[in-house]
């Protein structure tokens, strides 16, 4: 482990996913647990990673993360020398209560980021793979991580553009605009300014280490990582914004949403010049995905100043030998802290990790170890 490293020390969980009830405590190393596929391996770094980011790492509701037939969910962590997390859900009123240190939060993003943790999976191809929308929200998740101003002018984006598309709608059935379409354009160039900013600060920061980690897992050609915007923002993005708010709002009332701004952004993955989303191979993708964990995982450090809390959930399960051997070396470098890797099965733990002490998990609780 790094000298400064994220601890968690006990996990405690009621009803989520299926999981019934869970009292864990951790070792400083971490855990490795070990079970067949659909058993709760995942789940289980799921709600660790929910103490961050306080929703579903997988993009799940709330409601769908409450065990079935129970009445709501309760996730409580305590980090060594730091802050003891907990979040309820009731599945009825649909209410969340997050509290640290037993003090609530009046609202749930002055929660957010207080167990710095990056997961990787081989679900991360996505990241390359998918859609522009799982990439900025990969952008949205790192910044908003690191960044204050960055998660509220998420917030204040996100609202305002939901209202604008909102009376757009209202617009389309008359077929013009009204002054309850325009009175969002003020906030949504503002907040989207401060977004733009702060993505291409971040990518220019990171590309070139993009390219390393790239070169490090072992391609071969020369990656590159751009953040494509249909906006030129030089000195002034929010007036760019505003500018292009308007220029486009005749659209924007045909299809009665809004399209120009951040929100139509994308993180551009290239290797040779070569778009990875569309003409990269399967391992290629894998190569890339990592990479933007590891950025992820940087990003956070050097940011909270301590290693973040690794969760890996058999990130290596879709990787050829040489690929996986390559980012064990990196991990192993990077100085990594506490680390709950999940496998199906023990002979699947990497020699990097086989200090971790084991447990084994069976429909969804945890039993001591005992070898095969």
């Amino acid at each position: 482990m790094t000298s400064a490293a994220v601890r968690l020390s006990t996990l405690a969980l009621r009803d989520f996913r299926n999981f019934e009830r869970l009292d864990l405590s951790l070792p400083a190393d971490g855990l490795a647990v070990v079970g067949e596929n659909g058993q709760g391996k995942t789940n289980l770094l799921e709600a660790v990673y929910y103490l961050q980011l306080l929703r579903s790492v997988r993009g799940a509701r709330d409601v769908d993360l409450v065990r079935f037939g129970a009445a709501g969910f309760h996730v409580e962590g305590a980090v060594a020398r730091g802050a003891r997390v907990a979040v309820g859900f009731e599945r009825a009123s649909r209410r969340k209560r997050v509290t640290v240190d037993g003090a609530p939060m009046p609202r749930l993003s002055d929660g957010i980021g207080s167990l710095p943790s990056v997961m990787f999976s081989p679900a991360d191809v996505e990241l390359v793979s998918g859609a522009p929308v799982v990439r900025r929200r990969y952008l949205d998740i790192v910044l908003a991580l690191t960044s204050r101003p960055y998660l509220n002018a998420l917030q204040t984006y996100r609202g305002a553009l939901a209202r604008r598309n909102a009376a757009l709608r209202d617009a389309a059935r008359t077929g013009r605009p009204d002054a309850r379409v325009s009175v969002w354009d003020a906030p949504l160039a503002q907040a989207g300014g401060v977004l733009w900013t702060h993505r291409c600060a971040w990518v220019a920061r990171a590309a070139g280490r993009y390219a390393e980690l790239c070169a490090a897992i072992g391609e071969a050609g020369v990656a590159t990582l751009r953040y494509a915007s249909g906006l030129d923002g030089g000195s002034d993005p929010a007036a760019a914004i505003a500018a292009a708010l308007e220029a486009k709002l005749a659209l924007d009332v045909k299809r009665g949403m809004t399209q120009a701004g951040p929100h139509r952004d994308d993180l551009a993955l290239t290797l040779d010049g070569r778009d990875l989303r569309t003409f990269g191979s399967a391992g290629q993708q894998r190569s890339a995905a990592i990479a933007l964990r590891m950025l992820e995982w940087e990003t956070l450090r050097d940011a909270c100043g301590a290693a973040p809390l690794l969760l890996l959930d058999d990130p290596f399960a879709e990787l050829d030998a040489r690929r996986a051997a390559r980012i064990l070396a990196l991990l192993s470098d990077a100085g990594i802290g506490q680390t709950l890797l999940t496998v199906p099965r023990d002979g699947d733990i990497p020699p990097e990790f086989t200090r971790l002490d084991r447990v084994r998990v069976e429909a969804g609780a945890l039993r001591a170890w005992e070898a095969a």
